[in-house]
């Protein structure tokens, strides 16, 4: 599978995961870490129709709109979300709680041959050879939320494990979204009390973008015009791919005083937006 070997301090490791609390120390890449901004849709294994219905529409929507998808592979809403994501033909990746020569479920083990093909990438914190223990995965969804600029609840239980990826997301100062449903179904239950308890309310990836600031999928793809040189290196530098502050310090060669004024008056101006954790990305 030409596993990559990613470890902490690599500059390829992805720099939102560097901001939470307990990142990992090294991750397992199979096929390329998406160079694009990263939404994570997470949700119960057994889906109602509603819920499937909801899950792919969001996700091909926010694949269209040039966002790399995330989720973990397991049976449920996360295979419909890499699903809608390869058919809209975007990027998508998964994160297993497993080594990546045992893909779990196996039942997705054609999905996750899809999802390198596609361009996309399945990862792991954990080395070839660890088997799909049940400890994993609580520890796996820390991952999910960490690399993301949101995290989304389409569809799940009370007591669900996607409760457990949303409370990571806050715990890294991230949004977290959920789309209401049916007060009487058991699965909406998960997704209507996140909402309660001041998730924001999500119906469709319009939402979704407005929230992260993006006023249309258009937005997404758009390059602003760089006022100066030093605008056009960072700008050239950050395209889809999110960098901490120190990041493009030692990339652009400016100093910090320095940096810090263009990226304050990018900000103003509308070219940049800050993800927080000292991330920065185009907007």
């Amino acid at each position: 599978m030409n596993i990559q070997h990613i470890r902490y301090n690599d500059n390829s490791f992805p720099s939102l995961l560097r901001g939470i609390a307990s990142p990992p120390k090294e991750l397992y890449v199979a096929g390329a870490l998406p160079e694009l901004p990263m939404v994570a849709i997470v949700g119960t294994r057994k889906p109602t129709s509603y819920g499937a219905e909801v899950t792919y529409r969001i996700a091909s929507e926010l694949a269209r709109a040039g966002f790399c998808v995330v989720s973990g592979m397991a049976l449920g809403i996360d295979t419909i979300v890499h699903k809608a994501v390869l058919e809209a033909g975007g990027s998508t990746l998964a994160v297993l709680g497993c080594g990546l020569d045992k893909p779990y479920p196996r039942a997705n083990t054609s999905l996750f041959g899809a999802i390198i093909k596609s361009g996309g990438a399945v990862i792991s914190e954990y080395p070839d050879g660890t088997e799909p223990l049940r400890f994993n995965f609580p520890a796996r969804n820390r991952i999910i939320a960490g690399l993301s600029m949101a995290t989304v609840v389409t569809e799940a239980d009370a007591k669900s494990g996607s409760l457990i990826t949303a409370n990571f997301a806050l715990q890294a100062n991230r949004m977290v979204m959920a789309v209401p449903g049916n007060t009487t179904s058991l699965r909406s239950a998960g997704p209507n009390n996140l909402i309660k308890s001041g998730a924001q309310l999500v119906t469709g990836a319009s939402d979704i973008l407005a929230l992260l600031g993006f006023l249309s999928p258009q937005l997404v793809r758009a390059k602003p015009k760089a006022d100066s040189k030093q605008e056009a290196m960072i700008m050239d530098l950050l395209a889809f791919k999110s960098l901490t502050s120190q990041q493009l310090i030692e990339e652009t060669k400016i100093d910090a005083i320095s940096l810090a004024s263009i990226m304050s008056l990018m900000e103003i101006t509308g070219k940049i937006k800050n993800l927080g954790a000292g991330s920065w990305i185009l907007s």
